[in-house]
C-alpha cells in the first residue's frame, strides 16, 4: 500500500470517527427532523434517502448509490459503511431506534395491495415464493428450485411480502415455511429448505446492506417474532401468529437463522444445519444475538465460530428443532404439529415467550452494532476474496 493510499485511508477513518460522533450525539433530533417528530414512519431505504437530502455528506446520495451498485463488490467504494455508521446512531437511541422498528414492522406498500386477491383466491405465486392458504394455515413455498433457495434481494422481498399476507388475512390461523421441490442437478426432485445467502450474487455486488441485510432481520423475519405493526386495537399494536418451519435436506446460513424464530421446527432425519460465518467472513444475521440462548454458548461458538455442520440424527440437533422423523414422514408430522399451535392460548403464550427471551431493548441494541460491523464485513478484504473464488467457480 503507497504512502498516498494510506493517508487518504487515515481521513476516511478521521470522517467516519466525526461522522460516527455525530449521529451518536444528534441522533434524535436528526430522527425527529426526517419523521416529523416520529408521525412518519420511514422504512430504512426511505430513511437513508431522506438523510441523504437533509443531511448533504452524512450518508451517501441517491447517485453515489447508484454508481456503488453498478459496481462488483471488490471494486464499490464501501459507501454502505457510511450507511451502517448512520444507522447504527438512530438505533442505538432508545426513542427513535424504537420508532424505526416499529416502521420496519409495518406492512409492506406491496403486500397491502396483494391482499384483497390473497383474501379472495388463498394464492399468490411470485418469483422466489408461494403463498398459498388452506384450512386457516398460510403454507409459504420457498421456490428458487434452481439455486437450492439461495437467498437475494428478491427472495426477501417475496418473503416479507409472504409474511405480511399471512398475518393480515384474518382467515390465516398458523404459518408454515418449507422449501420447495429442486430442479438442481444435485437435488433434482427433492426439498431442500434453504442454501443461505447467494455468495455469488454477493461478489457480484448485488446482496445490499441496506434492502438485504438489514431489511431481512428487521423485516420479514423481526415479524415472525414480533408480528405486523398496526396499531389497530388496544389489545396490542402487533397482528402475530404461531410458525412452524419444515426443514427437508438442510438449512445452510441464513436457513439455520430463520430456524431460531419458529415456534416449532420439524426436521427430516436426514437433513443437516451450518451457520458458516467463519467460511463466508459475514455476520450470521441475528443468530450470535439468539443461538447461545437456544444452544448455549459452547454449542454456539462451535457453530458459528468453527463451522461446526450439525446432523439431524445427532443428540444436539434436538437444541435447534422440536421433532426429526424419517423423510417419508415429514407430511404427517408437519400436519400433527400444525394442530398443535392452532390455539388462542399458543398466540398469547408464544407473544409472552418472545417478550422474556427477545427483549426489544436488547434486539435494538444488538441491531445498531450489527448494521456497522455487517457493513465493515461485506468489504473485508477476506470476504471479498472468498466470495470472489466462490463467484468465479
Amino acid at each position: 500500500m503507497t504512502t498516498v493510499s494510506l493517508s487518504v485511508e487515515r481521513v476516511d477513518d478521521e470522517i467516519r470517527a466525526m461522522r460516527m460522533d455525530y449521529v451518536q450525539t444528534h441522533a434524535e433530533e436528526i430522527y425527529d427532523s426526517l419523521t416529523a417528530g416520529r408521525a412518519k414512519y420511514l422504512r430504512i431505504d426511505e430513511l437513508v434517502r431522506a438523510a441523504a437530502v437533509a443531511y448533504p455528506g452524512l450518508v451517501p446520495t441517491d447517485e453515489q448509490m447508484a454508481a456503488e451498485r453498478s459496481r462488483p463488490q471488490a471494486e464499490k467504494a464501501g459507501r454502505e459503511i457510511d450507511q451502517g455508521i448512520f444507522l447504527r446512531g438512530i438505533l442505538r437511541a432508545p426513542k427513535a431506534g424504537q420508532h424505526l422498528l416499529d416502521a420496519m414492522l409495518r406492512p409492506t406498500t406491496r403486500a397491502l395491495q396483494l391482499l384483497p386477491e390473497f383474501v379472495e383466491s388463498g394464492v399468490v405465486q411470485m418469483e422466489a415464493v408461494r403463498l398459498e392458504r388452506r384450512d386457516g394455515v398460510a403454507y409459504v413455498t420457498l421456490c428458487r428450485d434452481d439455486c437450492l433457495n439461495a437467498e437475494d434481494v428478491e427472495q426477501v422481498d417475496d418473503m416479507e411480502t409472504a409474511v405480511d399476507l399471512a398475518l393480515l388475512d384474518p382467515s390465516v390461523r398458523v404459518g408454515m415455511v418449507r422449501g420447495g421441490e429442486m430442479t438442481h442437478p444435485r437435488y433434482l426432485g427433492r426439498r431442500v429448505f434453504c442454501a443461505g445467502i447467494n455468495l455469488k450474487k454477493l461478489s457480484s455486488g448485488d446482496i445490499p446492506l441496506v434492502d438485504f441485510l438489514l431489511r431481512r432481520e428487521l423485516g420479514y423475519i423481526h415479524k415472525i417474532v414480533r408480528g405486523v405493526f398496526t396499531g389497530d386495537s388496544w389489545h396490542s399494536p402487533f397482528v402475530d401468529k404461531p410458525w412452524l418451519a419444515a426443514v427437508d435436506s438442510f438449512a445452510i446460513g441464513g436457513g439455520a437463522q430463520l430456524l431460531l424464530v419458529f415456534d416449532h421446527v420439524v426436521a427430516a432425519s436426514d437433513a443437516y444445519f451450518s451457520l458458516p460465518a467463519a467460511k463466508e467472513g459475514i455476520i450470521p444475521g441475528a443468530s450470535n444475538f439468539r443461538l447461545s440462548r437456544i444452544t448455549g454458548p459452547r454449542v454456539a461458538r462451535q457453530v458459528i465460530l468453527g463451522g461446526r455442520q450439525i446432523r439431524a440424527d445427532e443428540p444436539d440437533a434436538r437444541l435447534l428443532v422440536d421433532e426429526v422423523v424419517a423423510p417419508g414422514e415429514m407430511d404427517v408430522a408437519i400436519s400433527r404439529a400444525l394442530a398443535s399451535l392452532d390455539a388462542d392460548a399458543v398466540r398469547a403464550n408464544r407473544r409472552m415467550l418472545n417478550l422474556a427471551e427477545e427483549p426489544p431493548d436488547e434486539f435494538r441494541r444488538y441491531m445498531a452494532e450489527f448494521a456497522l460491523q455487517q457493513a465493515l464485513r461485506i468489504y473485508g478484504e477476506d470476504v471479498i476474496s472468498k466470495v470472489g473464488r466462490f463467484g468465479a467457480g
